[in-house]
């Protein structure tokens, strides 16, 4: 059907002339405030929630960055630890946040793939509430045992729990934490139990190791290597694809008899969900910039970690894979939230 205009020919072409200039001139409103939107950022001091307790691999890694990313965008770069809840309470408080780029999460494994599975009743969506900004590095978990327990290698270490069922305790930052879910990840793959011992954070876990209260752990390296160093615990084995520069002599837990076993932790920086795509890419580009320093990578290196950066895109994907990947992990051997 046909619909015949009332108007004449050139009434018709003004008004189409009119629509496309309106458009374009949308189109150099949108492109304007985009630009504006990047050159104004930021404008005033910026928050670094960190989800857990003071003195883990997170809070280590978010000092880290916002040292650096006070030099390049000029303006202080606070870290506050907003612990609860496996890190939701923390993490939801920046899913309220104004969208504006001035307040950051330190996402992270636990966080972001297992406490969605975990909790039933978030205080976020973790592909809705955030904008991914970029990872920035990854940390092998190191298995260590106090120096009472008999065991020299990961292998005597699952023969003895056979042995003595109920007789090791593990312990690690809190329920569906990384330590959590990798000594979980160890424990169905090997076929063996031990008791978990779950602590509100990871400092206050190692302490306990350290005096003997707990037998062993599973946790991020970058907490337990000046102990290994020292001998007041012994290292069996890292979680991750390959051996760490730090610990040459320690194995992969793959190579000591699991192969393709790989339990490593990811942290990343993510914005509340509607943050202008401008700030989104400023803040992707100065956290990648940041992180490339070579200081940076021989810091890391030194401490059982390693950078591992992303464009915005490639770090959402990489959260919805691991959701699944952990998700099935919880459902399949029970875990529960306290």
């Amino acid at each position: 059907m046909q619909i015949k205009s009332s108007k004449g020919p050139g009434q018709s072409a003004l008004t189409r002339r009119q629509i496309l200039m309106g458009g374009a001139a949308l189109g150099m409103s949108a492109t304007y405030t985009v630009r504006v939107a990047a050159q104004t950022y930021p404008s005033q001091n910026i928050l670094l929630v960190v989800p857990f307790t003071p003195g883990g691999s997170t809070d280590i890694l978010a000092r880290l960055l916002g040292q650096r990313l006070e030099g390049s965008l000029k303006y202080p770069v606070i870290v506050e630890s907003r612990p609860g809840a496996g890190g939701s309470v923390g993490v939801g408080s920046v899913a309220r946040a104004a969208a504006d780029g001035h307040t950051l999460v330190m996402g992270h494994i636990g966080t972001f793939a297992v406490n969605p599975e975990l909790y039933p009743k978030l205080p976020y969506d973790p592909m809705k509430s955030f904008e991914p900004v970029s990872g920035i590095a990854s940390v092998h978990n190191m298995l260590v045992v106090h120096p009472d327990v008999p065991a020299k290698t990961l292998q005597e270490l699952i023969d003895y729990a056979k042995q003595n069922p109920g007789k090791l305790n593990y312990a690690s930052g809190g329920i569906g934490s990384a330590a959590h879910i990798a000594a979980v990840a160890l424990c169905d793959r090997a076929s063996i139990s031990m008791t978990h011992v779950p602590y509100r954070g990871t400092a206050p876990a190692v302490t306990d190791l350290l005096g003997g209260r707990v037998q062993l752990t599973f946790t991020g390296a970058p907490n337990l290597l000046q102990h290994v160093e020292a001998g007041t615990m012994r290292a069996l084995a890292v979680s991750g694809s390959s051996r760490l520069k730090s610990a040459p002599n320690v194995p992969t837990v793959a190579e000591s008899g699991f192969p393709g076993f790989e339990a490593s932790q990811w942290y990343g920086i993510l914005v509340p969900a509607g943050t202008p795509k401008a700030v989104v890419e400023r803040l992707n580009t100065e956290i990648r910039t940041a992180m490339a320093a070579p200081e940076i990578a021989e810091r890391l290196s030194l401490e059982g970690a390693e950078v591992w950066t992303n464009t915005s895109a490639e770090f959402r994907d990489h959260i919805a894979k691991e959701m699944v990947r952990w998700g099935d992990l919880v459902k399949r051997t029970g875990i529960k939230p306290e």
